[in-house]
């Protein structure tokens, strides 16, 4: 090899080392490869080319995009240039766009705790708005199935729209991600109105008929709901009495004699009721007719007496954690009672910009988060997936017959750990769904140019407790100075050296912003 190409090969080696010093992202990455069990060299080197390509390849189109304005309003002085320039730069984002998504496609094709769009299906659309709604999460793996009575759905209305009224057979649980609107739940004798805004919390009782309107005059409705079925599990129907052709109304369904004899008018009264609308389950409203249906006070109204029903703001309650990296809710059963009957708490994280979450684990409850806002990415310890793939090396790699492989498992000491985990990780954006089952240590971490928040709602969610792994609520600070050095293998003092050292709660600097990593 000539002095010229050792000397290259020497700077090529330096910027790798250089690079992987400057982004502790990158370097986290490469040291789990070096942790895997049973990897060889060669397998090692792959897993490290992984993380660089990533690493090369991380930043999103929308992010690209931004960068390539910015560089067109610094570069091009005249007016024409500049927008030639930003022209160039959308449509190099309209192609990388469909790179990007099949990249990030194929990342989450074998992870079954991350859904993406391509897993909602259309309940409803019009012009106006949509309803999206999640598969069921069996559908994606058996793992999941402790949870496949619930369902995820995401309305969208446009402003200053109304949605037909209808009932599920279901319980609904409503979360107001964007925007201000008006519910209105009509029984036999009564009717309960409210208004909604960001943050609200509030509840739809099986087969309660409710309709909504969209009172902003900009701004999009946007409601993410839990929604538990009451007869088959994992599946509900949507049900409109009100109506004609487009939404179909069930009335009908009946004969017309029945109809006649029910509503004690002509048949052709009753199918003209029934056959006039065709617009749709989300339509334009007036000014004054929205106006009218949002004349409530915020939180609800009961006009028949006793306490109102409406809603809890998830925001009116002071965070149970506060920095200048983030800020956490949560509402239980004890603060709104209308999820008494549930088992269900709903929590809401907002964190800033390249701020990190603590590792944490609930004790019981299983989370379903769904981020309504920004980017970043999260990793989460599994054992399942660790097992299912070691079970499939022993079965290609193993040369043993099944009965001796069964015999040494008969014989293998109760005591003895066998238990290795998987780094489970995906990137999040607004609108991925992620599951995180009860036990397993989950971290979330905002990208570097917004913040990201991230709504949960906890199933099985009563007695639960939630202990964080790090920082000053660190469950393992509560170990004694004997049990430490037993179970780490080293001093007490250098265990305490490292649990204690994270001085902030909850909310950290994450991995892209630590100077020191």
């Amino acid at each position: 090899m000539s002095y010229k190409a050792i000397c290259l090969a020497l700077l090529l080696a330096t910027a790798t080392v250089a690079l992987a010093s400057q982004d502790p992202e990158l370097q986290q990455c490469k040291q789990q490869c070096h942790s895997q069990r049973h990897a060889d060299d060669k397998q090692i080197r792959q897993c490290e080319d992984r993380c660089e390509d990533y690493h090369r390849n991380d930043r999103s189109p929308i992010q690209k995009l931004r960068e390539c304005n910015r560089d067109c309003e610094r570069r091009q002085q005249e007016e024409r240039r500049r927008e030639d320039c930003q022209r160039r730069c959308q449509e190099r984002y309209e192609k990388e766009t469909q790179s990007y998504d099949q990249k990030y496609q194929k990342q989450t094709t074998n992870n079954p705790y991350v859904f993406e769009d391509r897993h909602f299906v259309t309940g409803m659309q019009t012009q106006h708005g949509r309803l999206r709604i999640l598969q069921q999460f069996t559908e994606r793996s058996d793992l999941l199935r402790g949870i496949d009575n619930y369902r995820v759905a995401v309305l969208e209305a446009q402003p200053q729209t109304f949605i037909v009224p209808s009932h599920l057979d279901a319980q609904i649980l409503v979360f107001v991600a964007r925007g201000r609107g008006a519910v209105n739940m009509v029984r036999e004798e009564r009717r309960e109105s409210f208004n909604i805004k960001q943050g609200d919390i509030f509840r739809i009782h099986a087969g309660t008929t409710t309709y909504l309107v969209n009172r902003d005059n900009n701004e999009r409705l946007v409601l993410v709901k839990l929604i538990q079925p009451v007869n088959t599990p994992g599946q509900f129907e949507q049900f409109y009495g009100a109506g004609g052709q487009n939404p179909e109304s069930y009335f009908k369904a009946f004969s017309d004699e029945i109809l006649e004899a029910a509503f004690n008018v002509d048949g052709q009264r009753v199918k003209r009721l029934f056959g006039q609308q065709r617009q749709g389950a989300i339509i334009k409203a007036s000014s004054e007719q929205i106006r009218s249906m949002s004349q409530h006070q915020e939180g609800g109204i009961w006009p028949f007496g006793g306490e109102s029903k409406g809603t809890h703001n998830i925001y009116d309650q002071r965070p149970i954690y506060n920095n200048k990296y983030g800020q956490y809710y949560e509402v239980e059963s004890s603060q709104f009672r209308q999820l008494r009957d549930l088992d269900i708490a709903i929590s809401f994280s907002n964190m800033s910009q390249g701020a990190m979450t603590a590792p944490f684990y609930n004790s019981k409850a299983t989370k379903i988060a769904v981020v309504v806002e920004g980017e970043g990415y999260f990793e989460m310890a599994c054992p399942h997936l660790s097992q299912s793939q070691s079970q499939r090396q022993r079965q290609r790699q193993s040369r043993r017959s099944e009965e001796e492989e069964e015999e040494e498992e008969s014989y293998r000491p109760r005591g003895e750990s066998t238990t290795s985990y998987k780094t489970v990780r995906s990137r999040l954006r607004t609108g991925t769904v992620v599951v995180v089952p009860a036990g397993h240590p989950f971290v979330a971490v905002a990208s570097n140019n917004q913040n990201l928040q991230i709504l949960s709602f906890k199933v099985n969610a009563d007695n639960n407790e939630q202990f964080t792994l790090a920082g000053k609520r660190n469950v393992m600070n509560q170990l004694e100075r004997e049990a430490k050095e037993l179970a780490f293998g080293m001093p007490a003092r250098e265990v305490e050296e490292v649990l204690r050292s994270q001085k902030e709660e909850f909310f950290f600097e994450g991995p892209g912003r630590r100077a020191d990593a």
